[in-house]
This record gives structure tokens, C-alpha cells and sequence, in this order.
């Protein structure tokens, strides 16, 4: 990750064979990883309160972290997923074994689906249209 910690540009989620094809449940799984690279980046805070220091003088060696209410804060502040899935193995397996491309693929499909863009407003379609126009024109293509 030490070598992504400047990186201000993250190219080609989505594509596959060398970006000749695009695939939208890779797209889904590339977001995925940009957003947790991103979370991983940010940092992690270290003060009294994210390192627990009160509870770990509480609790003390070999007491039970796990059940204070400051541990599960703190666990669902780190990265969370949308499309990976962090359950144990048995309980991905009660659930269907569905694969992480699988997920994303259908995960893809309904934002293709559902999704509904705002409309560009007039003046900014013409702007761009007149664009393309002048470009065309000075390309010899129109």
C-alpha cells in the first residue's frame, strides 16, 4: 500500500485484456478496492479514545475486548465493504458460496437499472454541442 500513498489517480477500473474490453462487475470490484485504498490513506486517528487506553486499563491482560461497546464503534469506522463479503466461510457457504464477481456483476446490473441521471441543463448541452461542432470543423470532419 506504500507505493499507492501519493498515487492521486487510480486508471482503468473496469477494464480487463489490457483496457480493450471494459466489464462492469470488474468496475464494481475496482470501486471497491479504490474506496478501501482511499479509507487506507486517510489514515487511521490515533488518540486516547481510538487506542482504548481506558478500557484497556479496565479491562486489563486477558479480559474479554471484544464485548465493549467502544470496540464495535471503532470496528465500523474502518473500511465497509459493499461488495465484499468479511463472514466466516461457513456462513458464506450457508448463504449460497456466491463469488465476489458474481456480487458485483449484479450489484452493476441494478445500478444499470435503476439509475436515473439528472438531465443536463440546456444552456451546458449546447455549450458542449457547439464544441463538438467546432471540433469536427477544425478536424476536417464535418
Amino acid at each position: 500500500m506504500a507505493a499507492l500513498a501519493g498515487a492521486n489517480l487510480i486508471y482503468g477500473a473496469g477494464m480487463i485484456e489490457s483496457g480493450v474490453t471494459f466489464d462492469c462487475g470488474q468496475f464494481v470490484m475496482d470501486n471497491e478496492f479504490a474506496r478501501m485504498i482511499k479509507s487506507v490513506v486517510a489514515g487511521i486517528p490515533v488518540t486516547d479514545d481510538t487506542l482504548a487506553v481506558e478500557d484497556i486499563a479496565k479491562v486489563g491482560p486477558f479480559g474479554d475486548f471484544l464485548s465493549l461497546d467502544s470496540t464495535l464503534k471503532h470496528m465500523r469506522e474502518l473500511s465497509q465493504p459493499e461488495v465484499l463479503d468479511r463472514r466466516v466461510r461457513e456462513d458464506w457457504e450457508a448463504r449460497g458460496s456466491k463469488e465476489l464477481y458474481t456480487t458485483c456483476l449484479e450489484k452493476a446490473r441494478d445500478v444499470l437499472r435503476e439509475y436515473h441521471p439528472e438531465p443536463v441543463p440546456d444552456d451546458v448541452a449546447a455549450r458542449v454541442h457547439a464544441i463538438v461542432e467546432e471540433t469536427d470543423r477544425a478536424a476536417g470532419v464535418a
